[in-house]
This record gives structure tokens, sequence and C-alpha cells, in this order.
């Protein structure tokens, strides 16, 4: 048995912005307006009746069970009975519903308004280890995947699950991954006791009774997750709002049974199921691939073009960095309707991490770090915002986003980039000789490590797909499964290349200016997707001929030659390391057994 994959994530800081449907924000008149005629008209007569799964009885508060498909309500009598929650509430995802949530985590002390924006502030179980991961030399730590046979989960599950929602509601979402009614979609059914997750899901996620309405008797993926925190707490109280039960984290994968159980966590990752756990690992099985720094989902279409959609409905960012100079269109996109976790908050009603510094006078303001601490400076000896704060905001509310992307169809993808933080020795774009090629450089791919990793200093590390936490099987069987499309002489194969905005020179500095200045880059893949004859071969895949990236209007000077500079002595080593690598973590698959029952 694998040991479990058990992380404690605390939520020190929480704030939510959610955009009023009133000039201004009144928190007496917000309330009063719920509780007299928010409730009145949320919480229907027929909607408080109380249904008996089995004793002691649960008050459904809101929706009725009697409505759901037959298969959604089983599933929900069935947890329920589990985790023995003292309400059931049926989400419709209405903009009412969303406001009594709101309500409610602020009551809690969740989550807090910010007046200026005028808003509102893993384990894997399979019948057979070589399903889910690599057989590994002997002496060697596996670190792709952590496996665990089913009977063991069964009793991990078992010890954690029973009674764990006991007074607290269990919110029932109904949720599509991908646009609704697009063949490329799944649906799912996602159990908690947690309304952060279920505001949280109605941003990432297409959620609602539409979905129930689209499922009808359908089947669909099972999704369980607890805070782990039932009520009256026996521990001594939390350090802060946030519930959580770090020591009991755990998060499983049961692909044979399309099911995700998530315990203990309060963390966005692993308590919104339809992001990595749903979206990257379970949706490994329906035979699409995953690429690049989000999410897609791609298959081949009748006349042999690769499509893609976006199974997520929002955006969940890296908030340190991000700026007006980095990327204006994400600060644009986040001033409504967001999701803020662990950043911040100003004096003045705003939000603040590391990077804001030119939007955000700090000798005007007076800043409250995400630990809590008052009047924070940059000489506190801590960040003001966490290094892997979020914020979780609406992709609608992108102003360049493609009129296109909620089309049901997908849409075609000519290109795949593949990219890693390379601070040295990787030029700044190259393109795959072959599919077969492009295949290798993604497999073999290292990066730095960031906030986001498990390690602390910034090693490189072997981080293939940009996936490494995330496959839901056997990594030689996903590469065998990528491999395979060059098989199939009916299939448009889009080509491959590999970016790197992170190259520094002697001094440290980084060599691009990177940023919106990248489009450049992608200006010039553009060409070699139509066809121009802009690239020249080299060591390693074709490289831009010289000119060939358009440098007009650059403000700084670059080095392009040493942008591009290969070193014979550094790729002897980069080879040396990914042999060993595979050789040593990932290749040996040791059977061609069907990756049915993987997990991730």
């Amino acid at each position: 048995m694998g040991s479990l994959d058990i992380k404690s994530k605390q939520m020190r800081s929480t704030i939510i912005t959610e955009k009023n449907h009133e000039s201004g924000f009144d928190g007496v008149r917000f309330a009063n307006r719920i509780l007299k005629e928010g409730i009145k008209t949320l919480v229907k007569p027929q909607c408080a009746a109380v249904h008996t799964l089995s004793k002691p009885q649960f008050n459904t508060l809101y929706g009725n069970l009697a409505n759901l498909p037959n298969k959604v309500r089983s599933y929900v009598e069935e947890n329920a009975k589990l985790c023995r929650p003292d309400n059931i509430h049926i989400c419709d995802g209405s903009d009412k519903e969303n406001d009594l949530l709101l309500y409610i985590l602020q009551k809690d002390g969740m989550i807090k308004p910010l007046p200026k924006l005028d808003n509102w502030l893993t384990i894997i179980a399979t019948e057979d280890e070589k399903e889910t991961r690599p057989t590994v030399k002997e002496g060697v730590t596996a670190q792709l995947n952590n496996w665990m046979n089913i009977e063991d989960m069964e009793s991990e599950l078992n010890i954690r699950f029973p009674g764990c929602m006991s007074g607290r509601t269990m919110f029932v979402i109904p949720f599509s991954m991908g646009p609704l009614n697009s063949p490329l979609s799944k649906i799912g059914i996602q159990l908690t006791d947690s309304p952060y997750v279920v505001a949280s899901m109605r941003i990432m996620t297409r959620m609602g009774s539409n979905v129930l309405d689209i499922l009808g008797g359908s089947d669909f993926i099972k999704c369980l997750h607890s805070v782990g925190c039932p009520l009256p707490l026996k521990e001594p109280s939390l350090h802060s709002h946030w519930p959580c039960n770090p020591k009991k984290t755990l998060i499983a994968h049961l692909p044979e049974r399309n099911e995700i159980c998530s315990f203990g966590s309060g963390y966005g990752g692993n308590s919104l199921l339809g992001k990595k756990c749903f979206a990257l690992r379970l949706g490994q099985f329906w035979h699409r691939g995953k690429d690049g720094d989000d999410i897609a989902w791609m298959k081949f279409d009748k006349d042999g073009r690769l499509r893609a959609i976006n199974p997520e409905a929002g955006f969940f960012g890296v908030a340190p960095g991000t700026s007006m100079k980095t990327n204006p269109n994400a600060m644009e996109t986040v001033m409504s309707n967001t999701v803020f976790t662990n950043v911040a908050e100003t004096s003045d009603g705003g939000v603040f991490w590391e990077g804001m510094e030119g939007e955000v006078d700090l000798d005007d303001v007076k800043v409250k770090s995400w630990l809590g601490i008052q009047d924070w400076t940059k000489s506190s000896g801590t960040s003001a915002a966490h290094p892997n704060s979020r914020f979780c905001t609406p992709a609608s509310q992108c102003p360049i986003m493609d009129p296109l992307w909620e089309s049901p169809e997908g849409v075609p993808i000519e290109a795949i980039i593949f990219g890693g933080r390379r601070p040295e020795g990787v030029p700044l774009v190259y393109e795959a000789f072959s599919w077969q090629h492009g295949v290798f450089i993604g497999g073999a791919m290292r990066s730095e490590a960031t906030a986001a990793a498990e390690h602390k200093a910034k090693v490189i590390m072997h981080d293939p797909f940009a996936m490494r936490p995330f496959f839901g099987y056997n990594f030689g069987h996903y590469l065998k499964h990528w491999l395979s499309f060059q098989d199939n002489a009916d299939y448009n194969l889009p080509k491959i290349f590999h970016v790197n905005w992170f190259r520094k020179n002697g001094t440290g500095s980084f060599m691009w200016p990177g940023f919106g200045e990248n489009s450049r880059v992608l200006d010039w893949i553009f060409r070699r997707v139509d066809g121009e004859d802009c690239a020249q071969r080299s060591a390693i895949g074709y490289v831009p001929k010289p000119g060939s990236i358009d440098l007009s209007g650059l403000k700084e000077k670059v080095d392009m030659e040493g942008l591009f500079s290969l070193s014979q002595e550094f790729w002897q080593q980069e080879c040396r390391d990914i042999e060993n690598t595979l050789k040593s973590k990932s290749m040996k698959t040791c059977h061609q057994k069907s990756c049915k029952n993987s997990v991730a």
C-alpha cells in the first residue's frame, strides 16, 4: 500500500468579492433583504418537507428530493445516511441562492465585504498498483501518483465519513464540466458540507438546476466532500473560522466507480472536486488529453481534427505577481464576482499581494497580511499574501475571452505548447521535429519548482506534460496513448512546441521581457502553423531563423543570440538526467493491462 497523501492547507483569511445588486454596500440592509425577502422567496413551503432517509430524519431546507432524477436521489440519500447531516440543500445556481450562501459565510466570519471594489471580499485506489503508477527500481521512491488497493481505501474512507456532517448542512451541487449540451462535457454531482465550496463551484463550473434537466436518468461523476468537522467540535476551537481536519485529510479517486471522495480539506483544488480531481485526473479515462497551464479536454472529431473545450467556467489563478503591468486582463477580470483566498487586505477596502506595489500606495493605506498581521510592512519579516494565494473568478468576465469558448463542439487545436521554468540552457521557443519527438519533449519536461509545488527551494524537477501531480494512471500507459495518435492516418496532428520565458543571464536577470511580449513568440508559432519557412533545424528541434521573431517596438534590447544559444555541455547533462529519470521512475510499465481502473 502506498503512503497516504495527507496535506494540511489552512485558509487563514479568505475574502470573497461578489458584485452587489444594489449600488454601494450596506451590511444591515443586505442581511435584512436575505432574511426578510430572500428566505421567504427561496424556501418555499414544499421545499421544507422532511424526508425520511433513515433514523434520524433529515430536513430538506432548500429544493425537493422528490424532484431529483432517481440515480441522483439515491446517491444523495445513501450519503446522507452515511454522513448524517442535519439538513439538505439542493442547489439551483440562482442569484438569490448565492446571496443566501454569502450571507451565511459572512455571518460565520468566513468572508467579508470589499467596499473599494463594490464587491464581496491525493490518493489513488485500483485493483492493481501497476495501473496507477509505473514500477520503479529497487530503492527508488515513486513520484508519479500515490496508490492504495481498494480494500484498504474502503477502510480508510469508512473511518472518516460516518457522521462527518453532523450539525452541518449537506449541499447537493449539480454541475457540468464543459458547455451544457456539448458532446465533450461531463456532468457531476458534488455533495459537500461547505458553503464556500458551493459559492466557488458556482464560479468554476456550469452549476444549477438546468444541469439536472440535461442529466435526466444518465450516469454522472460522484463527488463526495466533507471538511471533516462535525458539530459540536470535539477538539479545541479552530485557529481560524475555516473548518478542516488536516490530520485525516485524504483525497481518493475511484475511477472504476466514477467516484471522488475528499475528506478534511478546505483547500480549493481538494474541495472543489470539479477541478483537478475531476477535470485533470478522472478526465484522463475518457481518452482526452490535457495540456497547457490550465485545463483542456481534447478529442478528434469525425473529420480527424483535434478539438478542445475548457471544462471549467472560471480561472483559479495565483495572485502574487499579477498586476496591471504583468497581466491587465486578469486584473480587469477579478474586479467583481471573485473569491480571493489568503491575500492581504487594505484599510480602504481593497486587496493586496506582492506585485501590486504599482497599484496600491503603501504610504496611504494600511495592510493586514494574510496571517492577520496589522499594519504589515515589507520589514515585517513575512509576505503580505501567501505565495500560493488565489483568485477564483468567472472566465466570462475576461475582456479578451474568445467568443467561441462556450462552443459545444469545441475549438480546433492546431498547436500544442509545452512550457517550463528553466533559468538556463533552454531556448525561448523551439518546435518538435515530429509528433513522436513532441511527445518525448512533453514527457521529458523539467521545470523549476513554484509555490504551488511541494518543494520550497527552487529545484529543477521532472514535470512530464506539466502534469506531475495530476496523472490519473500509469505514466508509461499515458505516453503510449499519446504516441498512438501517429498511427491513425485520419488524424490531423497539431504541431508541438516548447517555450521558456524564464531564461536568465549571467547576472541573474531575465533575458526575455515576458508577459504581453510573449505574443511575439505566439506570432512566430502561428506563422509556423500556417507553413511559413521561418525556422531552422537545431540539435533539439526547429528554432526561429534570425530576425523571424518581430521585435519592433520593444523598449529594451533583447539578447536574441543568448536566448537561443545551445550549450553542448548543458544538453548532454540534460540527456543524462532525462534518461535516469525515465529509467528509474517512469517507463517500466510491466504489463499491457487496460488502465480503465487507474486513479489519480
